[in-house]
């Protein structure tokens, strides 16, 4: 099947240890580039994504930059603390996360799937789990910070777990017609 095929190798496995390109200023441009670096590289087929937090009032930043929000130290801390900083003032706390993964070298184009959850950032963090800003993200129906959540209930919802769900329905609808 397509998809196990494109499950096969790992980075590690082919060789490619050096860090993927994110010199993009979209989600969409970094997970295409990183895509089209291992292809071109490697000749063989790949997916890549990434992510990023948009909140409504600080007009969708920090998107692209979420993992460096307050700088090249990609601190988690440090960037939730920013952000809340960044929110003090701000009326509306709505916020989303985003994944775009793009796939290429099955097809002529390059596809794009993307997953989006809905939510809102707390006025403090709350919760353990998770990585990220997942201690301040209250995702739209729920009482439960992402880092408040088990893995089990927050991969129900998550944003790259609704990505990943397009991009294999993709998949195996282009495996079905190859047959």
């Amino acid at each position: 099947m397509l998809l196990d095929t494109l499950l096969e190798y790992p980075l590690d496995e082919i060789n490619c240890f050096e860090g993927l390109p994110e010199t993009r200023d979209t989600l969409e441009g970094n997970s295409l580039q990183k895509a089209e670096y291992v292809f071109e590289k490697y000749d063989i087929p790949c997916f890549a994504d990434d992510t990023g937090l948009e909140v409504e009032a600080l007009n969708g930043a920090p998107g692209v930059y979420s993992a460096r929000y307050a700088g090249p130290q990609r601190n988690s801390g440090d960037n939730i603390a920013l952000l809340l900083k960044n929110l003090q003032s701000k009326e509306s706390r709505k916020a989303r996360f985003r994944t775009v993964i793009s796939l290429v070298g099955l097809e002529q184009n390059a596809m794009l799937f993307d997953g989006i959850v809905s939510g809102t950032i707390t006025d403090e963090t709350r919760g353990t789990s998770g990585f990220g800003y997942d201690p301040v993200f209250l995702p739209d129906g729920y009482h439960k910070t992402f880092a408040e959540m088990s893995l089990d209930e927050k991969n129900v919802l998550s944003h790259r777990a609704l990505a990943v769900k397009k991009l294999e329905g993709y998949l195996k609808k282009i495996s079905n017609l190859h047959k």
